[in-house]
């Protein structure tokens, strides 16, 4: 059946920019604007549209209700020690919004400071005698960050707002009256407690890490892009804390190093120099250049977090092919000393331990059927117990993994996990995601919307593209700057895979991807449009010829490349997607979901793609616009989430063909 409803009328202007040789049109600029009548117009009418569609789509309620189920889980966090103070969220069934605990005792709720579920608890730091709260939030999405300071015991605000500190690390100094911050992309500022913030160091619009060792004596401090930082070293024994003397740890390098300085007075580094999937050399302080290889690169895993323990030993997490896993090596010679029993080939995050050290190191565990639950390790018996499950409970379909490797368009081998229920017939109905940048893996993990479309019948298939971290960061460079197209490549792999081994067909297979995965489905959409029925879009970048323009586009540079750099720009033109909508007989159906208060990724992404798309269209299948005010790229609410994935899993069945009752 055709499509029924018309769509609303886009002016398409005669614009078109020249620039280093190039002709770029840009039909929709006016979109851009979305204070301008036309914009808010045309946004008013493709909300009609949208409801009008979204109340005939037959699965919405069904999923509705099952996607809260679902969620009814909850969340739990590893404790945050200080002293003997532990602080960490937890959020319980039918709540909102994560609350912050000291012990048991609720601090911080973001439903008492606005009962309106708009505002959103971002970060949060305790001072190292844990008597100080550091925290920050965001109200209508907006991710701007303003911090407060409050009094752990009586909850008192008493200092804020700071503003600028946009997910900023917060290194607090002894005795809780002052800390450092950084000011988003301009720096690390020193705050003292009711007065003016004093920079303290900056080296232009890059990134910036903070941190302090546990006893408030060794400061590092990070600055850099995506594919590299430089790090230094302060002794702040007897300095001016505004003034620190900063030494060179590493500088002007092309690979990424996190440094801390642990209990044992050595410095630790984590770094991927030389060492792809990372290594751990350590350094004294003294000498903070003269490097000690202390455990090598695995071939096969990506080292990722590690914590000092009692008796000379290290507890250090990998992945391998984005699976968890721990092992405990000995922290003078490195030597691998014995494995950490998990409780199942899932994702481990959140290593933390006590500051003054200790046996006992708390860990996150979640995989595709258990909600993220808290584990405890003592190395003095090897023992791995559970510290806290989920909250809530939920009932759980049954479902399979299944671990694929295929080739990439030049032959890489990629790796694809597919979920469906077993001893089920294909092929079925599909959803392929993916997400392939700024060194970010995809790992096994709980997901209620994972969940609902897998019991529902339809498979689920995640792929480990490059430009992602789950090989290291020779995959995630791979897949980056004028190598983007390898993330393509592979995802378009990914599905002839899933085509060719008959887990389902180009008319039953569905795309879903957010931000950085939203660019993923634009590029797929207009290179393969054959290949899809169906297509999601949340957050995309879609405009690659001006992101660097709006939003944190600027910051991204060093990933995509630079729009105002001629060789660059002829890169990100080779698969902008909006510069890439043709008229075609038949497009995949397509759903734009944008945050109208979504400062990281700019919602005019979303607006000139889908005018563009709109005067493309050919066929019976919809292309759509779902507009949610007030919220923004981040964390959200309970039920905005759940209303999110409901509107998407139902129409992704509705144009895969997915019929719950088969």
């Amino acid at each position: 059946m055709k499509f029924p409803y018309e769509y609303p009328p886009a002016e398409r202007l005669p614009l078109t920019d020249r620039i280093y040789g190039y002709e770029i049109p840009d039909p929709y600029r006016w979109l851009e604007d979305p204070a301008d009548p036309r914009t808010l117009s045309w946004l008013a009418a493709q909300d009609r549209l949208w409801q009008a569609a979204a109340d005939r789509l037959p699965l919405r309620a069904r999923f509705q209700a099952r996607l809260a189920e679902l969620g009814d889980t909850g969340l739990v966090t590893p404790p945050v020690w200080r002293g003997e103070r532990r602080f960490h969220l937890r959020q319980h069934a039918s709540q909102e919004h994560p609350v912050l605990y000291c012990d048991d005792r609720p601090v911080l709720d973001p439903m008492v400071l606005d009962p309106t579920g708009l505002t959103t608890l971002d970060d949060w730091q305790p001072d190292l005698e844990g008597r100080r709260l550091a925290y920050q939030i965001s109200r209508r999405g907006d991710e701007r960050a303003s911090l407060y300071v409050c009094d752990v015991d009586t909850g008192a605000v008493i200092d804020g707002p700071v503003e600028g500190c946009r997910y900023s690390a917060v290194a607090w100094l002894p005795g809780g009256t002052a800390f450092y911050y950084v000011r988003f992309h301009d720096g690390v500022h020193l705050h003292r407690i009711g007065a003016p913030d004093v920079p303290v160091f900056t080296q232009g619009k890059v990134s910036y890490g903070v941190q302090i060792s546990a006893d408030g004596r060794w400061l590092t401090i990070s600055a850099g892009t995506p594919s590299g930082n430089s790090l230094w070293l302060a002794d702040l024994a007897g300095r001016d804390p505004a003034r620190p003397e900063l030494r060179p740890v590493q500088e002007g390098s092309h690979a990424r190093t996190a440094g801390a300085v642990a209990g044992d007075g050595r410095l630790y580094l984590l770094t991927d120099r030389d060492a792809p999937r990372r290594r751990l050399c350590v350094a004294d302080p003294a000498r903070p250049t003269a490097w000690r290889e202390l455990i090598p690169q695995d071939p096969q895993a990506v080292l990722g977090a590690f914590t000092l323990l009692d008796g000379d030993r290290l507890l250090v997490s990998r992945t391998r092919h984005a699976v968890g896993e721990l092992a405990v090596h000995h922290a003078r010679t490195g030597e691998r000393l014995a494995g950490v029993p998990l409780p199942g080939s899932g994702s481990i995050a959140s290593l933390t331990s006590r500051p003054d050290g200790g046996s006992e190191v708390w860990f996150a565990y979640t995989d595709a059927v258990t909600p993220a639950e808290i584990w405890r390790y003592d190395a003095r018996t090897g023992a791995t117990t559970l510290w806290s499950a989920a909250p809530g409970r939920a009932r759980l379909p049954e479902v399979r993994s299944h671990h694929i490797e295929y080739a990439s368009a030049d032959g890489t081998r990629v790796r694809m996990v597919v979920v469906a229920r077993p001893s089920q017939g294909h092929p079925r109905p599909a959803i392929l995601s993916g997400y392939g940048g700024f060194g970010i893996p995809l790992m096994p993990g709980y997901a209620a919307d994972s969940l609902a479309w897998v019991e529902a019948g339809g498979v689920l298939a995640i792929a480990n593209l490059r430009g992602g971290g789950e090989e290291g960061e020779s995959w995630h460079r791979d897949g980056m700057l004028d190598r983007k197209q390898n993330v393509f490549d592979d995802f378009v792999a990914a599905a002839e895979r899933l085509v060719a081994d008959g887990w389902t067909t180009p008319g039953q297979l569905g795309i879903w991807g957010e931000s950085n995965g939203g660019l993923l489905v634009g590029a797929a959409l207009t290179q393969r449009p054959d290949l899809f029925a169906a297509a999601v879009c949340s957050a995309g970048l879609l405009d690659m010829t001006r992101y660097h323009r709006s939003g944190l586009g600027a910051t991204w540079t060093g990933e995509y490349g630079d729009p105002d750099d001629p060789e660059q720009l002829g890169w990100l033109l080779g698969y902008s997607p909006y510069h890439h909508v043709r008229k075609v007989a038949d497009h995949p159906a397509t759903l734009f979901t944008v945050s109208a208060a979504d400062t990281r990724v700019d919602p005019l992404h979303a607006r000139k793609m889908c005018a563009a798309l709109q005067w493309a269209a050919g066929g019976d299948r919809p292309v759509l616009l779902r507009n949610e005010p007030d919220v923004g790229h981040g964390a959200r609410s309970v039920s905005r989430s759940v209303g999110l994935a409901a509107d998407v899993l139902a129409f992704l069945a509705a144009h895969t063909g997915l019929d719950a009752r088969t």
